[in-house]
């Protein structure tokens, strides 16, 4: 699994003009492949008196899917190159739909492939990205004696509470950096007089 990615921070457009064209991109975050194919038909169905729209998605920790299309552009002018910069950009879990406006004036090849791939990277300066990293799922069983005090503690320390249950024990999820699990370990021991146990989980990713 890959340490960390970029996403986009959240869904918007934005508008850039080339030789009198306009090109509108729109970004928005997907969790899955179906999300990105609804955002594009949402925005085909936006701008469908637009020259071409034109998009290009990833989804995955891993790039592990990767679609673009330059809907009607030469070959290789517009979905390509605005994958490109999505990739370039380390974003994932992202889509992006490119609205043109022709405005009279051919771009040629190169014209095109600056064009889209700018607006896209034009697009993802204004809008704003946000790193999320890998961590390990693990779950802090403790006396209620001790609980109040390790919740403070942790949240003092950084650490994201993600989900605290009561039962003859508290119980209190919590994500963790692997590289952090033996430090925490020995710190938790010492916290709770060795009365505290630790199970790790499985991986997820959050808010760097």
């Amino acid at each position: 699994m890959q340490d960390e990615y970029r996403t986009v921070a959240r869904a918007g457009t934005h508008e850039t003009e080339v030789n009198r064209s306009r090109f509108l991109c729109a970004l928005a975050p997907a969790a899955t492949e179906q999300e990105a194919q609804e955002f594009v038909a949402a925005v085909r169905k936006e701008h469908a008196d637009a020259t071409h729209n034109c998009w290009a998605y990833v989804i995955g920790a891993d790039a592990g899917t990767q679609r673009a299309s330059d809907d009607g552009e030469p070959g290789g002018t517009a979905g390509v190159p605005m994958l490109q910069m999505l990739l370039r950009r380390d974003m994932r879990y992202v889509v992006a739909v490119v609205t043109r406006y022709y405005g009279g004036v051919k771009l040629g090849a190169g014209g095109l492939i600056r064009a889209y791939g700018g607006a896209v990277g034009e697009a993802l300066d204004t809008l704003g990205t946000l790193t999320r990293r890998r961590f390990r799922l693990a779950t802090v069983t403790v006396d209620h004696q001790r609980a109040g005090k390790v919740q403070n503690d942790l949240r003092a320390t950084g650490r994201e509470v993600r989900d605290v249950r009561y039962g003859e024990a508290v119980t209190i999820e919590i994500g963790l950096p692997d590289a952090d699990v033996p430090a925490f370990r020995a710190w938790l021991a010492d916290a709770t007089a060795g009365t505290a146990g630790l199970e790790l989980g499985g991986e997820a990713y959050g808010d760097a």
